[in-house]
Parts: structure tokens; sequence; C-alpha cells
């Protein structure tokens, strides 16, 4: 079963939460069963969006989007471009004296 997905609003909305009742004197554990998330989700998103505001957290997702999909393309021009290499190396010429015999 997937877990649930929390946007990056509600993730610091709940960080937010967790500081002001750690600040109260609970325990993480405590704080984490309250707010219906593991402690190692805590952590995790502690030190992915810890001091960050919502705009901020939002231009972050926005960029690593972005940047995956310029990855992507940036892989796919580089296969093309091993591609026709290997073609003008030699390959292409064997198979063209296939063609003309």
């Amino acid at each position: 079963m997937k877990g649930q997905r929390f946007t990056p609003e509600k993730i610091i909305g709940l960080l937010r939460q967790a500081e002001v009742e750690l600040g109260q004197g609970q325990r993480v554990g405590e704080v984490c069963r309250g707010l219906g998330i593991s402690e190692q989700s805590y952590y995790r998103w502690r030190t992915e969006y810890g001091g960050l505001k919502l705009e901020q957290a939002r231009r972050m997702k926005d960029l690593e989007k972005e940047n995956g999909r310029l990855k992507k393309a940036v892989a796919e021009l580089t296969l093309d471009k091993q591609i026709l290499k290997e073609a003008l190396e030699g390959n292409f010429y064997a198979l063209n004296a296939d063609v003309n015999a």
C-alpha cells in the first residue's frame, strides 16, 4: 500500500506545527504520532524543507521538475549523437559495401 503524498505547502505547515509542539516539551515520537507521520518522514522533511518558506518550496519543486526534464533531453541527445558517431565511423560504410555488392 502506497503512502499518502503531501504537498510542499502541507509539509511546511506540518513542520511548523511540529516545531511548536517540540518547543512545548513534547518528544519527536509523540509529535509525529499526533501529526500522523513517521519519524523518518519528519527527519527527511526537516532536512529537505527546514527553514524554507512556502514560495521557496514551490520554486524548489518547479526547479526539480525542470531539471529532470532537461536531464532526459540531454540523455536523448547524447544517445542520438552516439548513434550518428557510430554510423560515421565505419558501420555505415560496411552497410554501404553490402548494398553495392
